[in-house]
């Protein structure tokens, strides 16, 4: 059976999908809107690419929080482990950070992209870009912008999230689908920053330094990492684990506080022990400095928290620096987005109810997760688990 298959969208879920029916002989035509494939792709690199984790499988399906369970079959099918042999089986050896991520030797996309690409030409699939997705017409074919049309039988749809428009992945899909009757949930900004009303002062002296070995908590959640001060708050990987709870939060009551963790690897009390030595003619901040340990921005900090004449008990205010957060950051800034296609939009093998023959995979989806290669890792799990359900069809059938 030689079916022909649309995939629009040349992201990571698009050409995995792509891959996977290829090389099981169907004919396959990407169409991408932009001048080149994986612009987000790319960009997600830049910084050194984080393919996946390498944490235990249980507590890696739990990152993706209520979308774990519509999420796991697809994951268990195309597992990190999964994704690290790929990777590799491109020539692009792979190792183990020290957070458990997973990265390419390389630390760039580039090479990926460029090995992945050659591998789909050599399978024949067909690559069109500059290719804008308008939806369909009344005949049920393809529409794109400038009028050509096309008539596969069969399309997946992988047009990202709607966060960094420049690189491809605008979201303007979402009123198609929605006329086509497909049900949404909004589009939210996920993994990105909050919005925190820094003093003049602070935010001009310390505006883009990092706050390392931190812990942050919310509510009952506390996760250790890092976060970048920011002129117009907060962001960084500790904060984007929390942005689900922290939006609900915001949404709810107009504001939310984190609490951070200054010392997480000393107790209150070992950390007091620490600073109950005299000051002789110390200041106050290289008294904390030589004492604590802690940076010119942690001390910045805890007089943003506590006041400029912080507190006795400053073991206590070190393990406990509250931070008022007052809005998020537009999806423009976000690395990610939430909502999208719902689940229970989609059947089983992510076939559009509303649309037949139709399959979406990747950001589209209503799904989120924190940075740290789970992005990735789901982009690429759902667009094989696409490509497979379109393999296991019936002839001729949806």
């Amino acid at each position: 059976m030689n079916e022909t298959i649309a995939v629009i969208g040349g992201g990571p879920a698009g050409l995995m999908a792509a891959e996977v029916l290829s090389g099981a002989g169907r004919t396959v035509t990407v169409y991408e809107r932009m001048p080149s494939l994986g612009r987000k792709f790319l960009m997600a690199g830049r910084g050194g690419l984080n393919l996946t984790h390498s944490e235990d499988f249980r507590a890696f399906v739990g990152r993706y929080g209520p979308a774990a369970e519509h999420l796991r079959r697809r994951l268990e099918a195309f597992t990190p482990a999964d994704l690290t042999a790929w990777a590799e089986g491109l020539g692009q050896p792979t190792f183990v950070g020290s957070s458990g991520r997973v990265f390419p030797r390389t630390l760039k996309a580039s090479p990926l992209l460029r090995a992945w690409l050659a591998r789909l030409d050599r399978q024949g699939v067909t690559f069109r870009t500059r290719m804008d997705w308008r939806g369909w017409n009344a005949a049920g074919e393809l529409v794109f912008a400038g009028g050509e049309t096309a008539r596969p039988d069969v399309t997946i749809l992988a047009l990202g999230g709607a966060s960094w428009a420049k690189l491809g992945s605008d979201g303007a899909w979402a009123q198609t689908l929605a006329e086509e009757g497909v049900a949404l949930a909004p589009f939210e900004p996920a993994n990105g920053g909050f919005t925190v009303d820094w003093s003049p002062m602070f935010r001009e002296r310390f505006a883009g330094q990092p706050l390392k070995a931190i812990a942050l908590s919310h509510g009952r959640r506390t996760l250790r990492g890092e976060a970048v001060v920011a002129a117009y708050g907060i962001e960084g990987g500790a904060v984007y684990a929390l942005s689900a709870d922290l939006r609900a939060a915001i949404a709810q009551a107009g504001s939310a506080t984190v609490e951070i963790d200054l010392r997480p690897g000393l107790t209150r009390e070992q950390l007091a022990a620490r600073l109950d030595r005299p000051r002789g003619g110390q200041s106050t901040a290289t008294f904390l400095r030589k004492a604590a340990k802690l940076s010119p921005l942690e001390i910045g900090l805890l007089r943003e928290a506590h006041g400029v004449a912080l507190p006795a008990d400053l073991a206590a205010a070190i393990k406990r620096v509250p931070i008022r957060l007052t809005g998020t950051q537009g999806l423009a800034r976000a690395i990610s987005t939430a909502g999208g296609v719902r689940f229970d939009a989609v059947d089983e093998n992510l076939m559009l109810k509303a649309r037949p023959g139709v399959y979406v995979a990747g950001e589209m989806l209503d799904w989120e997760a924190p940075t740290g290669g789970y992005l990735l890792q789901a982009c690429f799990a759902t667009g094989a688990a696409a490509a497979r359900a379109i393999l296991a069809r019936q002839p001729g059938g949806e």
